[in-house]
Formats: C-alpha cells, structure tokens, sequence
C-alpha cells in the first residue's frame, strides 16, 4: 500500500480510461482530476473561495518559483503552503525541473543539480535534488515530484538517454532526500519520444526504492515540449500502458480540453495546466458550443451568456457584450471572470469523463466529445452564435443515424449520430481518398500496363469518396478510338446506404458526387462506362457474408467505420476471411488504420504488412500484401524494429483473441516470412 491509498474503480471497455480515487494529507482526490496552476502560492486571477466554488479540489505549485519568494522559512513559519494561502485542500509541487528545462540560457546544467541566478536578487542558487525536496517539505505539499531533467522531445537520441539518466539518479537522490516526510513522492518517466527510452524509464523507476520504500504514482515528463499532437498522443498511450495500473498516472503540462480527453482515453488520470487562465486573459473561453475568441468584434453588441449551458457565475450575471469590452480595455475583472468560467468548463469536463467510465458508456462519450472540443466560432468568421442560411436544397442535413458535419476548415462530411464517428473528418474527403487510397493503387498505371482485368474491392462504400475517386481517375481519361484493354470493376460493399442517400440530398456540400453514377448505383446497384471499360457494383449486406460473391480483387481500400464502431470487421477472423478469398492472387490492401493490433492482425492472417501513407494527423497508415515480392517492391515494410515493439505493446492481440490462443498467435507472428 502506498501513502496514497490508490483504488482504482472502473476502467472503460474499449478504452484505457480509468475512474479512482486516493487520499492525500489534505483530503481525498476522485480521478481523472485537472489541477489549476498555482505557480507562486496563487492561481492567476482567482481567489481561493472562486476555486472552490468551480469546483476546484487539487493545485499545483512550483518549488523554483517559492524558493526564492516567499522562500522556506516564511513557509516555514506559517506551517506550509495551506496556512499560507489558506488553501486547506491537496496541493502538487513541481521540482523545478521544468525551468531547468525553460531557461536554458539562464542556468548551467551539471550532476549535482542547476545553477540559477535568482530572479529576485541575482544570487546564484544550485537547484540540486536534496535542495528541491527540502523545499517541498516546506512547502507541505501532498504530493512532491523529483527533481528532472527534461529535454525537447525532438532530440537526438543519444542526449534524450544522457537526460534521462541522469533523471534516474537524481530520482534516487530524490527519494533518499525524502526521508521520514508523510508527503508522497512521484518519478518522472522521461525518453523524449523513443519507445525503448521510455520502456527503461519506467522500468527503472518502478523498481528504485530506498530502504523498501518507492514511488507513490508516476508522471509522464518530456511530452508538450515539440512533438506533434499525433506523437504526444502516440507517446501518452505507450508511457502509460507501461506504468502501474495500482498507481496514479500524472501527464505533466497538458493542456488544451480535446488534449485531456484523448490523453484520459490512453490511460492517464492527472492534468495540470496553465492554459484555463492564461488564455482568459487573452479573451478565450472554452464553452460547449466551442472556443470562443471575445476579442472579435461580433460580439460587441451580443446580449446572450457566454455558455447557456453553464451555471458559473459569470455565465449567470454577464453578458459576452460586457466580456468582450473587459478584455479590450484590458480590465482584469475581464481576466477573472472568464477563467472563473474556464476553470468550471474544465471541472464539469473531468466530472463528465468520471461518470462516463464509472457509468460504462465512455467510449460514446469520448467519440462524441472528441468531435465538440475541436469546434471553434472560427467556424463560421461572421457571426458565431447563428448558422449560415441554407437553401433549401441544404435544410434536409440529418437522416436516421447520419447527419451531415461541417468542418472548421470548410468540408461536409457525413457523421453517424450514435458513435460520433465522422467518415473523412480530418481531411477534405476527396484529398484524403486519392491520398490515403487512390495514388498507392497506381491504377491508371496498373490499367496501362497489360492486364486483362483489374479489379477493385471498396468495403465499407459510406458517402462514395472512396468510389468516386476511382471512378473520375478512369472516367476522367480522354479514351483512344477503341475503349480501354483493361476491363476495370469497382464493387463497393455496404451494409447501409442512408449515408449515400443523405449526401446526393446535399450536393452543395458533396461536389464530387455531381455525376450520374451514384445516383444509378442506388437506384440498379450498378453502373458501367462502356467507352473506359469500366464497371461499378453495389453488393448490399453484411461485407463477412457477401464477399464471397465477388472476384478475387487486385486491389482493397478497406475503409469501414473503426474498431471503436465496428469492431467486427477488424478480428482475425475478417481479416482472414479476406485472405482466403484472395488465395494465392496478388492482392494490396491499404487501410486508414495505423494500430499495433491491427497490424499484427493481418500479418497473422498470412500477409505481408508495411507502413502506407500519411493521412492528416497519422504519420503512417497501413498497407498489406498477399505476396511476399510484391510487398518487398512497396519499400516499406514493418521491420523487426516495429517486431520488438510490438513484443512490449499492450496492444498486440487482436480482438476477441482468448488467453489460450495469444501464444500460437505470439509464434505467428515472430516466425512470419516478412522478419526472418
């Protein structure tokens, strides 16, 4: 048992969300928790009383920052942080490390810690670890962190493992400072984004202890500081599912509302972060309709409350008119109230995820939320409290379960109601169809090079862009004085065609589907352009059962809706009825996905499996292969690189595999053709 007295409630299904709880020295702490940043003793902006009445229940202080102001033996004096600002709810301290890392040209870096020129009178101070931990007990924080080393996520390999070595040494200083403090202790797993740095990060500090005593929960370090959002998320996931799972998970510095979601979703329970108040002064609120900028002149006349379904104080008593002249006169009661109202978005955020998890429907609160949280009033530049007027051809934008969604840059996708799910949704859908899709095929260039026949498998046809990206590649060619040699068949597969139906309803918002094709495919399930020898087929139902009525394709785009939506349709068994079918016929198969577990999937099910394309925010996604040489001419194939991570995933089996068969599956995969 730690100090902490971890326990972990609920965990979602199909995710790594997670409810708990724990108890500090001030009170108990239901998780996931975001902790407003109070630097120096004091959330910018806020009064103790506004942070409870938001619903604020943990802080975060910096140890660098209270070092030297008030410094410890003021704190010393009034017994700690909470007497000092009358604060008698948990407080988190930071070591420091942070401005070892922000202040580069400010401090000299060596083992025994960093040297600082004091902001307040230019003495130099050395931030050593026993100096940082000292101050901590102090301060009386609940929760102390060790003091690090953070580097750019971006660094070179070889000086992300130099910062992360000398973190394990000063984390074992760190716990031996600690001594006989009832404060709990977390380390801090760095590696910058190298999988096998983090994987000896968390290794080591999981199994450091002094005299039998270790860390009560563990922070992931080194992420917000120059990756890219995919790989942050990408990293979140991979420290988390490394850490353990009787302990809390902490992500130091993050961040934006949709950041703390995705990263909840990968399996982190804390959050701190300075961006409710710093951009409240800058006149951005969060609100369930979006992000809101106040500075815009469209809101110099509007009467309406900030967020009508918030019941903060300040969405109770004022006006966005009166927000928006506040922040352009540079008032701070402007500063106030709209991270007062921050503060609360925030707070109900994590109560909402809460609930979700202990309540077993996370996975549909996340897919709809994650949609929410990225929406702006950039959206629509003119006014951001009323829809643009549409005609009436337009009115009509929601059949059944699908209705149709209108990106902040500009593009309709068609987004199923009940999953959240959006066909397309980070790319204009034709740019990501001929990207993801269409270009890998080289299909004029496989029409034009012989072959008698090619056909064209489109599983999971949706609104068409898939489709129609093939049917203008071929239909858009100016034909010689005889049709084409090469008989071309796209048969798309779909189980329910109200998508389609929805989108030709809207043809100002889907351009590409002007043409007769769909239109004739949804009305005789097929079309043909006999001048280019091609041929469309719609085959109705259930992809698992009906495949087996179509040719042997050539090509695959497999595009149903995720594992999340549709799990079926990523099992091994899918996948291998697929290869079945196909035989000993050369077949490429490109897919949206970029999971472990998928990739291990189809390498089980007998192909050979490399990284396809980038698409929007995935640096790769996947392409298979029935043959081995035909692999080997797409140039990048999964090495044993990715073998030996996928050996340390959490993620490797696909789903529904039971515990009896994950070793047969193991052998599979490690004997595979593709790695030896």
């Amino acid at each position: 048992m730690t100090r902490l007295n971890f326990k972990l409630e609920a965990e979602a299904a199909g995710s790594r969300g997670r409810s708990a709880t724990f108890t500090t020295l001030h009170g108990e702490v239901k998780t996931p928790i975001f902790m407003p940043v109070g630097t120096q003793a004091t959330v910018k902006s806020q009064t103790v009383e506004s942070l409870k009445a938001v619903g604020s229940n943990i802080l975060l202080a910096n140890t660098y920052h209270l070092l030297l102001r008030p410094g410890p033996e003021v704190l010393k004096r009034f017994g700690g942080i909470h007497a000092f600002m009358n604060w008698d709810r948990p407080v988190l301290t930071d070591s420091g490390g942070f401005q070892i890392f922000s202040l580069p040209h400010s401090r000299e870096l060596n083992e025994e810690g960093a040297l600082f020129l004091s902001y307040v009178d230019r003495k130099p101070i050395l931030l050593s670890p026993e100096l940082s931990i000292q101050t901590q007990r102090a301060i009386g924080s609940d929760i102390m962190m060790v003091l690090d080393q953070c580097v750019p996520s971006t660094v070179a390999h070889d000086e992300a493992r130099a910062a992360m070595e000398l973190t394990h040494r000063w984390a074992r200083r760190s716990l031996i400072a600690r001594g006989d403090s009832p404060q709990s202790m977390f380390g801090i797993v760095q590696g910058a984004c190298y999988e096998d740095l983090r994987k000896k990060s968390a290794d080591t500090l999981i199994n450091l202890q002094i005299d039998g005593v270790g860390f009560d929960g563990f922070a992931i370090g080194g992420l917000a500081v120059g990756e890219s959002k995919p790989e942050r998320e990408e990293f979140t996931e991979i420290a988390a599912a490394m850490l353990p799972k009787h302990l809390p998970r902490y992500l130091m510095g993050v961040g934006t509302p949709i950041d703390i979601l995705e990263a909840v979703h990968r399996g982190v329970d804390m959050f701190d972060c300075i961006l409710p108040s710093q951009l409240a002064q800058r006149g951005v609120a969060f609100t369930s309709r979006g992000k809101f900028q106040l500075r815009r002149s469209v809101y110099k006349f509007s009467e309406g409350k900030l967020d009508p379904e918030c019941s903060c104080a300040t969405c109770a008593s004022y006006s966005k008119a009166y927000l928006h002249h506040l922040n352009k006169t540079e008032e701070s009661l402007g500063w106030h109230l709209i991270a007062l109202h921050n503060f609360t978005f925030y707070h109900r955020l994590m109560q909402e995820i809460r609930t979700a998890i202990l309540e077993g429907n996370f996975l549909e609160y996340y897919n709809r939320k994650r949609v929410e949280l990225v929406k702006s009033d950039e959206e629509n530049p003119s006014t951001p409290e009323a829809k643009p007027k549409l005609s009436r051809a337009e009115r009509n934008l929601a059949m059944g379960d699908y209705e149709v969604n209108y990106s902040s840059l500009g593009f309709a996708s068609i987004r199923q109601k009940s999953s959240g799910e959006i066909m397309h949704s980070v790319n204009p859908p034709e740019e990501e169809a001929r990207a993801l899709y269409l270009q890998p095929s080289r299909l004029n260039e496989r029409r034009a090079s012989g072959a008698r026949r090619l056909v064209i498998w489109d599983v999971g046809l949706g609104a068409a862009t898939n489709a129609m990206a093939v049917l203008r590649e071929i239909t858009d060619q100016t034909p010689g004085p005889q049709a084409p040699e090469c008989e071309t068949e796209l048969v798309s597969f779909e189980i329910d065609l109200v998508p389609l139906t929805l989108a030709l309803r809207n043809p100002g918002a889907f351009t590409y589907l002007r043409h007769a094709a769909p239109h004739a495919l949804l009305e005789h399930r097929e079309w043909s352009s006999p001048l280019h020898n091609f041929k469309w087929r719609l085959i109705e139902g259930d992809f698992l059962i009906t495949h087996s009525s179509a040719p042997k394709p050539d090509i695959i785009f497999y595009d149903p809706f995720s594992l999340n939506t549709n799990a079926t349709m990523w099992t091994a068994h899918a996948f291998g009825a697929i290869r079945k079918h196909c035989g000993d016929h050369s077949t490429q198969l490109m897919t949206y996905s970029a999971s472990t577990a998928v990739r291990a999937t189809l390498l089980a099910q007998g192909f050979f499996v490399g990284y396809g394309t980038e698409s929007g925010p995935k640096a790769s996604t996947t392409v298979a292969f029935t043959r081995g040489e035909d692999a080997l001419k797409q140039g990048n194939l999964l090495s044993r690189e990715w073998l030996e991570r996928w050996e340390r995933s959490e993620s490797r089996y696909p789903i529904g595999l039971c515990d009896a068969d994950k070793a047969s599956f193991e052998r599979t995969i490690r004997h595979h053709p593709q790695f030896q």
